[in-house]
């Protein structure tokens, strides 16, 4: 152990418990649902856990769903191994309860030596797989105490990130070498990662690629447009609120000033901020109405609050043109792949750096569309409304873009599948 591990586990032993009431005080003021499970949290099991199950963890939900292919993947090559998923947040844990029926879910517990040694004595996996960044110091020391082959998987690493870690590379360094493998989505994330300690990283792709939106999704999408009727449609999904900055706001701001027959529907990335949307288009004086009043969208209203979890792909499927959100705020965008893989023309803003690789490879494939701030969002809204043959030229892109990309699942898991003997002998030898 390097001094620096040994001070963590110090102070995560120390400070751990109330640090980590705080912290779930603090977020269930947005959000109630962090007050439930508190318990898995601090170590505790749930009322009879898994064993001998792969075990992935995805903090949220948009690295749940990424879960997903590289799951069905997995299962090819172990067929008959349970399966325990485990996240972060309460929207992650939804998520996985609605895309995972057949897993437990629970929550991860927080990174104290106790808590963590705990979960794997209680759940014993064969194999762990932390989806895209997930760097836990003494989760993973835990691991290489136990001989559990740990992989991180769909792993991503923005410089900005990259920066944070190589401040304490007596801390993340010797996290990084316990991982068995690291599959990284691109080479740049390779390269990060391997300067932070990982091991010959191998480029995998991205799992998002190999998602396709599933029946359920279409049959509620052609449900959201006999409500909404003949309109086109044009959905702001994943807005977020950053350092005060409200996204949703900055497009409904610019909204005011459409005079057409078109709708446009805000989906807020988190559910505390779904009144929020609907009441600042209320005060800017636009005609509102919520996905969740169960009714028939007028005639005249300007604007639809998607209100709901779990459907984005159901709003992208019944948009005539798509914007990501957490793009025109410096939140590093949301996942971009989603409406591409819909094949609607996507329209993203200036901060990337969550979806750099897929942004930028979108962009060069004609399937996506930049833009600098919130009024040329507008502009190019009101170009692609008034010229449809603009449009369908930026969705003819989109299936050989998302096709190119597809496949990073399969090679996860044949990787994973072929790393676990040589994980085994390399344990048993140390």
């Amino acid at each position: 152990m390097t001094p620096l591990f040994c001070l963590y586990r110090l102070l995560t032993r120390a400070f751990g418990r109330p640090l980590a009431r705080h912290l779930l005080r603090k977020r269930s003021r947005r959000s109630p649902d962090y007050l439930l499970h508190q318990g898995e949290r601090f170590g505790e099991p749930p009322a009879d856990p898994l064993q001998n199950a792969i075990w992935i963890h995805a903090v949220s939900v948009g690295e749940t769903r990424a879960a997903q292919p590289l799951v069905a993947e997995l299962q090819r090559h172990f067929p008959d191994a349970p399966l325990l998923l485990t996240q972060m947040t309460p929207t992650g844990r939804a998520a996985a309860e609605q895309l995972f029926p057949q897993a437990q879910c629970r929550y991860l517990p927080y990174d104290h030596p106790a808590w963590t040694a705990a979960f794997l004595a209680q759940h014993r996996p064969r194999f762990g797989i932390l989806m895209e960044t997930e760097i836990w110091p003494n989760l993973i020391h835990a691991c290489r105490q136990t001989d559990l082959p740990l992989f991180l998987a769909n792993a991503r690493l923005s410089e900005k990130s990259a920066r944070g870690y190589r401040r304490w590379p007596g801390l993340f360094r010797p996290a990084m070498q316990g991982f068995c493998r690291v599959l990284a989505q691109s080479e740049a994330d390779a390269r990060r990662l391997a300067e932070l300690g990982a091991a010959t990283p191998l480029v995998c792709g991205n799992s998002k690629y190999d998602l396709a939106p599933p029946a359920a999704m279409h049959a509620l999408a052609a449900q959201f447009r006999q409500r909404i009727g003949p309109r086109p449609v044009v959905v702001c999904a994943s807005t977020r609120e950053h350092q005060g900055q409200d996204e949703a706001e900055l497009l409904l701001q610019q909204w005011r000033a459409y005079r057409g027959d078109a709708l446009l529907v805000i989906v807020p990335r988190h559910p505390e901020r779904f009144q929020n949307a609907f009441d600042t288009a209320q005060a800017l004086g636009l005609r509102a109405q919520k996905r969740s009043d169960e009714t028939a969208v007028a005639a005249d209203t300007q604007v639809w609050i998607g209100d709901s979890m779990g459907e984005l792909f159901a709003y992208y499927l019944a948009a005539d043109m798509a914007f990501v959100g957490g793009s025109l705020v410096d939140t590093g965008c949301q996942n971009i792949i989603e409406p591409i893989a819909c094949g609607k023309p996507a329209l993203f803003g200036y901060s990337t750096y969550n979806f750099a690789a897929a942004c930028a490879g979108a962009v060069a494939a004609g399937a996506a569309l930049q833009v600098a701030t919130p009024a040329d969002w507008y502009a190019a809204v009101c170009r692609w409304l008034a010229d449809p043959a603009e449009r369908q030229r930026y969705a003819a892109q989109a299936a050989g873009f998302i096709q190119a990309h597809q496949g990073a699942s399969r090679r996860m898991a044949e990787a994973i599948a072929a790393a676990l003997p040589a994980c085994a002998a390399n344990r048993q030898a140390t």
